[in-house]
């Protein structure tokens, strides 16, 4: 076999399964839409992701017709940010929603970010087509979960 296991592709099935699961079924859950389409890109193997791999799995889909782009996935470390960045602006510009997980290492991004972002240093404008989202829990108490990274302007929603 060439290349990682697709077996052992569960994470983003699943969140494609939440987002276009079928509506008013009765089982536990609604899709997003009735009429969503899911395009899949492995553009994360087994382990680390490589910038250049986002950057070209992002502009894939941004060509080929994709209006959001779940980005579930990220690291503490980039050497390539700029890479990602241009993919991020090229689908920006084309009015493609990114949405990346803020991370599970329980720490505050605005200060140890997590790769990929919306913030990067070198950056000077803002991305109009992009949320960071962190984990929540039901708790009403406490709404973000133990393990989710957070940050004031790091973490658009929970």
């Amino acid at each position: 076999m060439v290349g990682p296991d697709p077996k052992e592709a569960k994470h983003g099935t699943h969140v494609a399964g939440i987002v276009a699961q079928v509506r008013g079924n009765n089982k536990g859950g609604d899709g997003v839409t009735n009429n969503a389409q899911i395009m899949t890109i492995r553009a994360v193997p087994n382990g680390d992701e490589y910038d250049k791999d986002i950057a070209l799995g992002i502009r894939y889909a941004v060509d080929n017709g994709a209006k959001v782009i779940n980005m579930s996935f990220g690291k503490s470390y980039s050497p390539h940010q700029e890479k990602v960045f241009e993919a991020f602006e090229y689908a920006d510009s084309k009015g493609v929603l990114l949405v990346h997980a803020a991370g599970n290492d329980a720490k505050d991004i605005d200060i140890e970010p997590n790769y990929p972002t919306s913030k990067y240093s070198f950056q000077e404008l803002p991305l109009d087509h992009f949320l960071t989202i962190g984990a929540s829990t039901k708790d009403k108490e406490e709404l973000v979960a133990s393990f989710s990274n957070y940050g004031q302007t790091g973490v658009d929603i929970f």
